[in-house]
């Protein structure tokens, strides 16, 4: 015996019918996978799985000069999102907008080291989160009155941009509270949603979804403008505090 395989054809049947079928199979495979990859290419607007960050862009505050550091890293063959912060605050932004009508839903998945002990997000003293994911709406001065035209008109002379109209920004707390949507400590235009609460599930990774029109209008009482993006932040600034966060992804999509 020579050691190898011979494959033969049924009896009456042609050597050309099993190249015939191969192909066929081959050709259904290809057919199928591109209509799946068409399908979730139509569901899916964002899908940042962090393989680098050239879609997304620096946020810095003026008054705080010590800035949270962000890098791509690695968790066995995956990328991820690293955000160490060390008494500092920043931010990225990505740099795509989408249309909340139309990709609603926000899905992630994150992990951290640890929460605040001195954070409070009632208090400006303890506005800190391990990792915070935003939504921030895009300001219209079409549709706004003359009161928050001159107010975001001096806003973009100094910072060269517009400000956001308003924002949801979904963390993790340091502990329980009573409810799940809170005022920002710093302005109106913001509101929290709590996602997770304390330790106990820190160091895994956990998985979220959120419908971003359902959040909003439960947390300002109307609908959101309909141009947003997103942001991430790990910030301590006013704690003091320390911590190494990680995102995943980050997947704006259609309602399913």
């Amino acid at each position: 015996m020579t050691g190898k395989i011979k494959i033969t054809s049924p009896a009456g049947s042609s050597n050309r019918f099993f190249p015939s079928l191969l192909s066929a199979l081959l050709l259904f495979y290809f057919f199928l996978y591109s209509d799946l990859h068409y399908a979730w290419s139509e569901r899916v607007f964002i899908n940042e799985d962090f393989d680098s960050l050239s879609k997304w862009v620096p946020v810095l505050f003026p008054k705080i000069d010590r800035h949270s550091e962000y890098t791509i890293g690695k968790e066995g063959p995956e990328s991820i999102l690293v955000a160490k912060s060390n008494a500092s605050a920043s931010g990225l932004r990505y740099i795509d907008e989408f249309n909340v009508y139309e990709y609603p839903v926000l899905r992630w998945r994150w992990k951290i080291d640890k929460v605040y002990a001195g954070g409070d997000l009632e208090r400006k003293s303890g506005d800190d989160f391990p990792l915070r994911v935003y939504v921030t709406f895009k300001y219209d001065p079409e549709e706004e009155g003359l009161g928050d035209k001159i107010v975001y008109g001096v806003a973009k002379a100094i910072y060269g941009e517009y400000p956001p109209n308003s924002s949801l920004s979904y963390v993790w707390a340091n502990k329980e509270h009573e409810q799940k949507i809170y005022p920002s400590a710093y302005t109106d235009k913001a509101r929290l949603i709590i996602v997770r609460s304390g330790r106990s599930e820190a160091g895994s990774w956990m998985v979220e979804e959120a419908n971003i029109i359902d959040d909003y209008k439960k947390a300002f009482g109307h609908s959101p403008p309909a141009t947003a993006s997103l942001a991430i932040m790990n910030d301590s600034d006013n704690t003091g505090e320390s911590s190494v966060s990680y995102l995943d992804y980050i997947r704006v999509l259609r309602k399913e």
